[in-house]
């Protein structure tokens, strides 16, 4: 990426005088904020079934992260993650981070095509147990390198194109998204959306460990999903002018979540034109995988998404 696009990228993640390395989040990167909830809340339950505490979970993340090298996966390399049963898709993207790597959701392309695209040979199968191929490894992994807020953490393929987004991105969105659903600590808490986009990644996966919710399908007290939920997610940005107050709008190029019906995130600027959004803001994507399409959006010190395409 040449040095003209990224100014541009960086003039779009800040939103006023406020550029993304002033604003201070309580983790350096995903892999610390699960060292982080087991410094004082190790024995917290925070999935209820199956049971599994936060000590519970970070060992798992850890031997995730001894299979993976196994497997040959490097820091700063690229894995295309599958959906496995619940919470395996969750542990294994922690894993991944822990590692110092990279995880890609294939979603609409097909794994052989981001693997040519994003020059990565390694895949996790659908349909395996992570928890039997992981049981006979350590529950301590020490990683050569831990990864930096601005490092790549996620590249999603939903809407065709990759979307890269950095440790930072999902982190602050996360963030944003329990300021704007007031979302506590031990509240039960469920989400329906599957491993196919960065959504899952911030609202199920990042979201409930971050807050300290215990995660509980059979009696949650707050749900997120596509529907017959406390909270909706939506993706028609054409309509977002009549999105209701519990309506999150979903923007992946904004990492995950855009607003909560007309309500724009913290640290998230929005002008909404007659066929794009104009959006400015600490969770703005680090870019496309294509550079061309980064020439497209990123002009005006904004990112311009148009919603009619």
């Amino acid at each position: 990426m040449n040095s003209t696009i990224k100014k541009r990228i960086y003039q779009a993640q800040c939103i006023g005088n406020v550029e993304p390395i002033e604003y201070m989040i309580p983790y350096p990167s995903t892999r610390s904020l699960i060292e982080g909830q087991n410094i004082k809340f190790a024995e917290q339950v925070i999935f209820e079934n199956p049971k599994i505490t936060n000590l519970k979970f970070y060992e798992l993340i850890q031997k995730t992260a001894h299979w993976l090298d196994s497997l040959g996966l490097k820091h700063k390399e690229r894995i295309i993650i599958s959906e496995l049963d619940f919470p395996q898709t969750e542990i294994l993207l922690f894993g991944i981070w822990h590692l110092g790597a990279i995880a890609i959701i294939s979603a609409k392309e097909s794994i052989k095509s981001v693997k040519t695209i994003c020059e990565s040979d390694l895949a996790i199968e659908s349909g395996i147990d992570l928890f039997d191929v992981i049981k006979n490894f350590p529950t301590h992994f020490e990683p050569k390198y831990k990864p930096l807020l601005d490092d790549e953490a996620l590249i999603t393929f939903e809407k065709g194109v990759g979307i890269k987004l950095s440790h930072y991105n999902l982190l602050v969105n996360t963030n944003s998204v329990q300021k704007a659903i007031k979302l506590k600590s031990r509240t039960r808490f469920a989400c329906d959306l599957k491993p196919m986009s960065s959504a899952w990644a911030v609202l199920k996966a990042i979201l409930p460990i971050y807050c300290g919710c215990i995660y509980d399908e059979e009696n949650p007290e707050i749900t997120i999903g596509k529907s017959k939920s406390d909270f909706i997610v939506r993706k028609d940005l054409e309509n977002l002018k009549n999105f209701k107050n519990n309506e999150l709008a979903i923007c992946p190029e904004n990492s995950a979540v855009l607003s909560k019906g007309r309500e724009v995130l913290h640290l998230t600027e929005l002008h909404i034109n007659k066929e794009s959004l104009e959006i400015h803001g600490h969770s703005v994507m680090m870019g496309y995988h294509n550079s061309s399409e980064n020439e497209r959006v990123f002009k005006n010190n904004a990112m311009v998404i148009d919603y009619t395409k």
